[in-house]
Formats: structure tokens, C-alpha cells, sequence
């Protein structure tokens, strides 16, 4: 079952918001089983929000909008939709009594431009919204269905999972879409690609293999579809093969954050972690602590960027300096063991580099990293050459420090190679 989203607004034509909702809903909906066939952003302007609408439903029986259901005059959805179903507007009172009271919770005043969010097509079922201000919309016409929503995340996640989801699987029947998803780090998309030509060209009908490459990651998503009410009995057997053919450079067998997934491994097995960051300025502190409950086994972390800090804070020899320089693996070392040790962690990291865009030297480019890891049992230093913008630098260094780490943890900490 195919299905279109479009999303209104001038913002996400500019940049200036970043559309967000389709990547959920297109997540959420195919783990129903329906299939993602297009999206589409268009302006606020009527016109082109009808010419979309009548685009998409010569492709597909099922529509979801998304943006322009506020109070404001920017705001046309609704008049819209009404010029498109030959209706007016109603008022409901259900939902002008659940503004009353929202209102009244949040302190507020409720005007005469915000009892406007109650008024709503005549040809539309109402979709409440219990967490914020516009509800959404049902519209079922001629086979056809459209799902209009509001644009504001939280309020679209929660009228789609209570109001929406539920009336999809009556309304319609669909296959079965299955997705399996894992993550490597530090492998060229294109020789994962040529690593796995056989295995790809061996799927069989129904199965496909995609590669989703970003800052020094590939996720490979296995997707299955079939007509039938049943998950597929052989995707696990294929992933597994497809986990075992990437096991060099698989960073996780799930569709993550290396961060996110790092701070949960340490969480569960309850290592208290510390960073010394020079060259990524407390970036990789900052992603890990980004899951709740990492403070709890984190006291603290240190950006270390002079010298003199490195000496007082972290005790890296003052020779080290004179001799191989701050960029090094003695350095990085120093750092990874002084931090643990000042911290009493189970686990330490450590970076020393060039993030540019000045600061290098012919014997050291931008992009040049050492990376440390400490532990009580071994400190493991990895040199990495690194590329892309400081920000992308950074996010690089981010997702290798987590891939050394996980192989140290692992003992396997051999098996990586130095980036390029």
C-alpha cells in the first residue's frame, strides 16, 4: 500500500526549518506495512497545495499533509482543503472546550483568533489533539483518503499514534514490510559494496539491500516485502549472514547513533566514562551525555587544548611537546591515561589533532588525529586522517572514538585500521 506526505510551509522551501515529520512518519508507516512513495514540500500558497494534492492522488489512495493548521492568516490548510472539497467550515465544540481548558491551565487568555483552531471542514472527521491547539483531519472521499496534520512534531506524533495509526490498519490492507538495519564505521560505501556483490546478487525475490552512507558510517538496510500478513521467515537467516560478511567494520546490528549507543553499552554494564578532548572541544562529551542517565557513571570530562593544560591537568611530560608534539600518540596517550586516572574511570578517551582550518603543517595536515583509549588493562592510540569541514571533523572523530572504544571493550581492538 503506497502513500504520499506533503508538507506545507515556505520555512522548509528556505531551509529555515528543517522537515523532521516525514522522516517519522515515513519510519512509523512502513513498520505498518504501508510504502513511502514520495514526498513533497510545497508553499503556502492554495494553489499549489491543491495541485499537489490532486498530483499525488492520481499516484495513490492515501495522502498525509502536514503544516499551515494554526490561527495566523500564513496559515491556509484549511481553507484550502474546504476550496478542494467544496465544504465550509464548522465549529466543534469538543475542541473549543479543550482549548478552554488548555488555556485556562497555561495561565493564558483564549482570543477570538484562537477559537479559530476549533473551526474545521464540514466534510472532515475531527482528530483530536490532547497536547496542543490544532486538531487534525479525516477526509474519506470517493476512495480516497487525506490525513492533514499539524506540523508541530510533538502534536503530529501524538494525533498519528492515537488517531491516525489505528484507522490506517481498518482502512486499509497492506503487506508486510520488514526493515533490519546495521551499522559499520570506517568502510567506503563503495567497497562495502564490492565486498558484498555476492551476497546482494544472491538475494532473493522480495528481499533488497541499501547502503546509506554519512560522515565515515554505512548503514546497511535489509528490506523484505510481501503480500502476506507474516514477517518473512528469512530475514533473520540473511541478516545474520549480512552481520557475519561486515563483521570487520559493524559497529552495531541496529539502525543508531554511535554515541547514543555507546553511552547505553556503558549504562548497562556500568563503566564510568571520562573524555581529555583537545582538537574536538568537548563534541564527543557532549554526544555521549546526550542519553539520559549517562551522569550517573560521568563525573566529569576535560577540553584540554593548550599545552599547559595538558601538563597541570592531565601530567603529559613537557618533553612531549619539544620533541613529537602535541599531535601524537604519545600524547594522545598521556591524555587517555591522565584523564582516567584524575577521574578514576573505567574508561577513558582521548583526542589530539588538527580540525582546521589553520593550524597544519606539511608533516601535519588538517584532518590528522590521534585517538585514546584507556582502560585499567591496556591504552590503545590510533592515528586517523580525517576530512570535510571542522564541524564534520569533528563528527568523524566522534564516530571513530566510539569504534575504537567498542573494539578495546571488545578486545578486539587489532582489528582496526587507520581511517582515511
Amino acid at each position: 500500500m503506497k502513500v504520499e506526505i506533503i508538507t506545507i510551509g515556505d520555512e522548509l522551501l528556505i531551509g529555515q526549518t528543517i522537515d523532521t515529520n516525514s522522516a517519522w512518519m515515513g519510519r512509523e508507516l512502513s513498520n505498518l506495512g504501508f510504502a513511502l512513495n514520495r514526498r513533497t514540500a510545497v508553499a503556502d500558497a492554495a494553489e499549489d497545495i491543491k495541485s499537489a494534492i490532486g498530483e499525488a492522488f492520481g499516484r495513490v489512495d492515501l495522502v498525509i499533509l502536514t503544516g499551515g493548521l494554526g490561527p495566523t492568516k500564513d496559515d491556509i490548510t484549511k481553507k484550502t482543503l474546504c476550496e478542494l472539497y467544496g465544504c465550509g467550515l464548522r465549529r466543534d465544540e469538543h475542541v473549543l472546550a479543550h482549548l478552554s481548558r488548555l488555556f485556562e491551565k497555561r495561565g493564558r487568555q483564549l482570543l477570538e483568533i484562537n477559537k479559530i483552531q476549533a473551526d474545521l471542514p464540514e466534510l472532515c472527521e475531527t482528530l483530536t489533539n490532547e497536547v496542543g491547539t490544532a486538531p487534525g483531519m479525516w477526509f474519506d472521499q470517493n476512495g480516497k483518503v487525506l490525513v492533514s496534520m499539524p506540523g508541530v512534531p510533538n502534536e503530529m506524533m501524538h494525533i498519528m499514534t492515537e488517531r491516525v495509526f489505528p484507522r490506517l490498519k481498518n482502512r486499509f490492507s497492506t503487506g508486510t514490510i520488514l526493515h533490519r538495519t546495521l551499522l559499520t564505521i570506517n568502510i567506503a560505501e563503495s567497497l562495502l559494496s564490492n565486498h558484498l556483490e555476492s551476497f546482494e546478487s544472491a538475494l532473493p525475490d522480495g528481499f533488497t539491500l541499501a547502503y546509506l552512507p554519512a560522515l565515515n558510517t554505512v548503514k546497511l538496510r535489509l528490506t523484505s516485502r510481501s503480500e502476506g500478513a507474516e514477517p518473512d521467515a528469512q530475514m533473520d537467516k540473511l541478516f545474520h549472514t549480512l552481520c557475519e560478511l561486515c563483521r570487520e567494520w559493524m559497529f552495531a546490528p541496529e539502525d543508531v547513533v554511535p554515541a547514543r549507543y555507546m553511552a547505553r553499552m556503558f549504562l548497562e554494564n556500568n563503566l564510568r566514562f571520562t573524555l581529555a578532548e583537545s582538537c574536538t572541544g568537548g563534541y564527543i562529551a557532549n554526544q555521549l551525555l546526550l542519553e539520559p542517565g549517562v551522569s550517573a557513571i560521568c563525573d566529569g570530562a576535560q577540553i584540554t587544548y593548550s599545552n599547559a593544560v595538558k601538563m597541570r591537568e592531565l601530567g603529559v611530560p613537557e618533553s612531549i611537546f619539544s620533541t613529537v608534539g602535541a599531535v601524537s600518540e604519545e600524547c594522545a596517550r598521556y591524555m587517555a591515561d591522565g584523564i582516567r586516572k584524575k577521574m578514576g574511570a573505567d574508561v577513558a578517551i582521548s583526542t589530539t589533532g588538527i580540525a582546521g582550518p589553520g593550524g597544519a603543517t606539511p608533516e601535519k595536515p588538517v584532518g590528522l588525529i590521534y585517538i585514546g583509549v584507556s582502560t585499567a588493562q591496556q591504552t590503545v592510540v590510533k592515528k586517523y586522517k580525517l576530512f570535510g569541514t571542522r564541524e564534520q571533523f569533528m563528527q568523524r572523530a566522534c564516530n571513530c572514538a566510539m569504534q575504537l572504544t567498542m573494539q578495546v571493550l571488545k578486545g578486539e581492538a587489532a582489528m582496526i585500521s587507520d581511517s582515511i
